[in-house]
């Protein structure tokens, strides 16, 4: 890879992980080039992240809705901090899509290459297709805490707290 060094990325077994070159667009015509990954997590299977090197540190991680990039190869997708689009000049042969990303302080627009986004959405489509995400996220394990009558564990100071129902056999 040229450029820069990504550090070697983890995901779930069976993720995706692809490491890409991207180029930052400085101005009309100049770019500098950054390594950069885009992972793919079937536990996470709205979501993808793309993790550029930009300093010495730790990676830049930017998380998105997978959704976002696959729409951006043929059309304007997102808005926010987050936008995805083609190659807008009239006669691009959509060869590469744009990546904009608006944080605190600033927006970098990546260029990246067309054919490696289809290549890692195509990866991630054979582990979790687009439309049955909603198959692999376990709603009713991250829902149980909320609507569990039982608190987890009992508080130390017990006689502080108290069921209604602890009430009503003490005044028998």
């Amino acid at each position: 890879m040229s450029g820069g060094r990504i550090p070697r990325q983890r995901t779930a077994a069976g993720g995706v992980v692809d490491r890409i070159d991207t180029e930052v667009v400085v101005a009309p015509g100049l770019t500098v080039p950054v390594p950069a990954c885009l992972r793919y997590d079937p536990a996470e299977p709205y979501a993808v992240h793309l993790d550029m090197q930009v300093y010495a540190g730790a990676p830049v991680r930017w998380t998105f809705a997978r959704d976002l990039l696959a729409t951006g190869t043929t059309t304007w997708a997102g808005g926010g901090d987050v936008s995805v689009f083609p190659d807008p000049a009239p006669d691009a042969e959509r060869d590469t899509v744009f990546i904009s990303l608006t944080g605190e302080e600033s927006t970098a627009v990546l260029r990246v290459p067309t054919a490696v986004v289809r290549a890692f959405l195509a990866r991630s489509e054979r582990i979790v297709p687009i439309g049955d995400e909603h198959h692999h996220v376990e709603v009713a394990n991250n829902l149980r805490p909320l609507f569990d009558d039982r608190p987890p564990s009992r508080p130390r100071f017990h006689r502080l707290w108290r069921r209604p129902e602890e009430d009503a056999d003490e005044g028998d």
